[in-house]
């Protein structure tokens, strides 16, 4: 029997409207079991990030509690003075206040001197001593070991007075709070399990906790894996991720969450219910709808439909069929325009996705996915990150598009190489890239050198050299990074430090790179630190040894860092004499240690206070000016500051810095020349200098005794500049040896730990009220 036309196009609808709708049925019921796994593995993944940062700031809050206690002065004067009884009070009140579960002091070579803890017994070496060095070297690393099979955070600081004398710990329970606590934030289940090679494993968890199933839970826990591990617990489903704390040779601490399976299924099943009976609506529907229109236009417009499909998947290369009937075939027509504008459009969008346009070459996108690839396959591969540092200069001489002529011109010398399992790629305008795979460390360094030489003796069009300034990064997986943005960034980190020291190439090293970024840090960061309030002025006190009176002291600069915490002078003050920012750092302390004097002033505290000023301060701004201004502002007698220059400052440029310093004097100011002993001048020299005190370098007076040749130079100093009418400060004194022996040779003032370390302004007022300060005045 002859099937007819209606009947063949409605049966044909009707099947593959049951395809479509099925095929729908499948793809929206995979597409919800995969989006819901998802869903599951991403909350776990959010709940690990989450416990992570419940530890990270945990151990932030020890790690701020022991820096505050090992920086309190009375704390590491009971240290040195070994006081056993108020280290334990002052480790249990801090311990009360961080509420923390033990609190230990360590010497320097491990031993518990004293604990809050029963489990750390004193006079005992601390057990984990590799991984607290590990901790101490990086803050941020965090610290969990097993204390009677109880997971416990610790938190380390050195304890200095200056130098390292101790180490001091604070710990905290990993209990069964904080996993209740982490099961409020995220809706999972925690385990927590310790093992321990003489022990029995101990664990605690959030899920059901009778005795068999304690038993099949540890059985189905691998804390080895990094992968989801599916859970069956008391008729439940979980999918459950382990979270590594911590691992040793003889111990290893885990955590597991968990997620509940059970009313995911549920739900699945309820949608897959609702999908099939929206299929069958639809199929019902649309099968009326297809009987409706078959018998005019079925056939053909399920060809332009399946043409349509075509294009739809990607298929651009199949031509449309031409159709009989007017209307259609003007449709088809259209659609066969569309698949070519597509077509095109997508090819070029591809290629513009994935490629610089003057050069042609691959962009940073493309390169990226050439170097996870790589990585993915776990094949060794190196990258030369290439620098033209006088590009944009070169291009300001030149117009029209002689951008890309030198890109194309650059590329094509990288891409002459021709090297098994090499790429180039340009990065920004004078930046490219070239990528290389299963290269040794010497092939890398070999391929950059060619690469310079190619690229620094280019020539242009006419024969003429380029002159172009070449520089050259290398990084390599797996030695220095595990992913394209790390590898690039190691990569990037070389070719700043190629650029910085003048080097073709220069290959990635770590600690360079720490220091850089430490510097930047602290570079970016130094020009609002006064704007920040992150400035301070600390004043150490000098004795007169003539009269015992203590009347003038030294303002010393202090930042303290909002990230870094306190950073040493020694550190930041170089930076700022090399990026410009010491002006605005010596005017700060000009204007403070001019406006503390003046409140002194008005408390019936009359003192005269000294600021140092370097050689880049007299010749940046017009120091005069500024320390007039100050004087005047808060009417405040001149003589009550003295400005303290280097003898390096004051013998480089003698003739100008005479003239400053006889504008100084004229307007009342004490000078004095500081370090006098590490340069290259003479008290001869000095004596035509407009100053009033000589100061004697600390490195001639640390180790000063009655005889050798410390001795003589200090004595000679002494004599000499009393002949010139200069009076003698010394400092560096950390003994009553050496205050005696200067005070016996003439010193006129002395300065150092022995007498007082440098203070906050508050401080010295109480210290020069306390016992210790009259004891010293006589």
């Amino acid at each position: 029997m002859r099937i007819s036309f209606f009947a063949r196009v409605s049966l044909g609808v009707m099947l593959l409207l049951l395809l479509v709708i099925g095929s729908l049925a499948g793809a929206l019921q995979q597409a919800a079991q995969q989006a819901l796994e998802r869903h599951a593995q991403e909350q776990l993944n959010i709940g690990a990030r989450v416990f992570e940062r419940l530890l990270a700031l945990r151990s932030q809050q020890l790690q701020d509690e022991v820096r505050i206690l090992s920086s309190d002065f009375g704390f590491r004067d009971a240290v040195a003075s070994a006081d056993v009884p108020t280290l334990r009070s002052a480790l249990r009140n801090h311990g009360d206040r961080a509420e923390a579960s033990e609190v230990l002091l360590l010497d320097l070579h491990g031993q518990i001197k004293a604990s809050t803890s029963a489990a750390f017994a004193e006079g005992q070496p601390f057990a984990y001593a590799q991984a607290l060095l590990t901790q101490l070297q990086n803050p941020q690393h965090l610290l969990v070991v097993p204390v009677d099979g109880v997971p416990h955070l610790l938190a380390a600081a050195t304890v200095r007075a200056p130098l390292p004398v101790a180490v001091l710990i604070m710990g905290f329970e990993i209990d069964r709070a904080l996993a209740d606590e982490l099961r409020q934030l995220t809706h999972l289940e925690v385990t927590l399990l310790v093992q321990t090679d003489n022990s029995k494993p101990r664990w605690l968890s959030t899920l059901l906790n009778a005795p068999a199933q304690q038993l099949e839970l540890l059985r189905q826990l691998d804390s080895d894996s990094r992968h989801w591990q599916p859970l069956a617990l008391a008729g439940e489903h979980y999918l459950s991720l382990a979270v590594p704390l911590s691992e040793a040779a003889d111990y290893q601490i885990s955590a597991f969450l968990h997620r509940p399976l059970n009313a995911v299924s549920a739900a699945l099943l309820g949608l897959r219910e609702r999908l099939l009976s929206i299929a069958g609506l639809a199929f019902g529907a649309s099968l009326l709808l297809a009987l409706l229109l078959a018998r005019t236009v079925a056939r053909p417009l399920e060809r332009l439909a399946r043409s349509a499909q075509r294009i739809g998947q990607g298929d651009y290369q199949a031509p449309i069929e031409r159709l009989r009937v007017p209307e259609l075939a003007a449709l088809g027509a259209a659609l066969g325009q569309m698949q070519h504008g597509i077509a095109e459009r997508e090819r070029q969008l591809a290629h513009n996705a994935l490629h610089e346009p003057h050069s042609g070459l691959p962009n940073r996108t493309l390169l990226e996915e050439r170097i996870n690839s790589a990585i993915a396959a776990e094949r060794p591969l190196g990258v030369l990150l290439i620098g033209v540092a006088n590009f944009s200069e070169w291009l300001s001489a030149r117009s029209g598009d002689a951008e890309q002529q030198l890109a194309q011109a650059l590329a094509q010398q990288l891409l002459e190489l021709r090297r098994p399992g090499l790429s180039v790629a340009r990065l920004l305008d004078d930046r490219f890239a070239v990528l290389l795979e299963e290269a040794s460390a010497a092939e890398l360094i070999t391929l950059a050198d060619q690469c310079q030489q190619r690229l620094s003796q280019l020539r242009d069009w006419q024969g003429e050299a380029l002159g172009l300034q070449v520089h050259i990064g290398v990084a390599s997986y797996p030695q220095d990074a595990h992913s394209s943005e790390a590898l690039l960034h190691c990569a990037l980190a070389a070719l700043h430090e190629a650029q910085m020291h003048h080097e073709p190439v220069q290959v990635y090293e770590q600690a360079k790179d720490a220091a850089r970024q430490r510097q930047i840090i602290l570079v970016r960061d130094l020009r609002q630190a006064a704007e920040r309030g992150e400035l301070q002025l600390h004043y150490q006190p000098k004795l007169n040894l003539r009269d015992g009176q203590i009347r003038q002291a030294e303002a010393l600069l202090r930042w303290q860092h909002a990230e870094l915490g306190w950073v040493s002078p020694g550190e930041f003050i170089p930076l700022a004499e090399r990026t410009g920012s010491i002006a605005a750092l010596t005017r700060w302390v000009i204007e403070a240690a001019v406006a503390q004097i003046a409140q002194w002033h008005a408390q019936g505290l009359v003192m005269q206070v000294s600021v140092n000023v370097s050689a880049a301060d007299l010749a940046a701004f017009d120091v005069c000016q500024v320390v007039e201004q100050a004087l005047s502002r808060h009417q405040l007698a001149a003589q009550q500051l003295v400005l303290e220059i280097t003898e390096s400052a004051v013998m480089q440029d003698q003739q100008h810095a005479l003239a400053v310093l006889q504008a100084l004097r004229e307007l009342g100011v004490g000078l004095s020349v500081d370090d006098f002993g590490t340069g290259y001048s003479s008290l001869a020299q000095l004596r035509q200098l407009p100053v009033q005190e000589l100061k004697i370098d600390q490195t001639f007076i640390r180790q000063l005794g009655p005889e050798g040749d410390d001795a003589v130079i200090v004595r000679s100093t002494i004599e000499m500049s009393h002949r010139l009418g200069l009076k003698v400060v010394a400092e560096g004194i950390e003994s009553a040896l050496v205050l005696e022996l200067l005070r016996d040779w003439g010193c006129d003032v002395a300065q150092g730990y022995y007498i007082s370390r440098p203070v906050p302004a508050s401080a010295l007022q109480a210290w020069l009220a306390s016992d210790a300060a009259q004891v010293l005045q006589g």
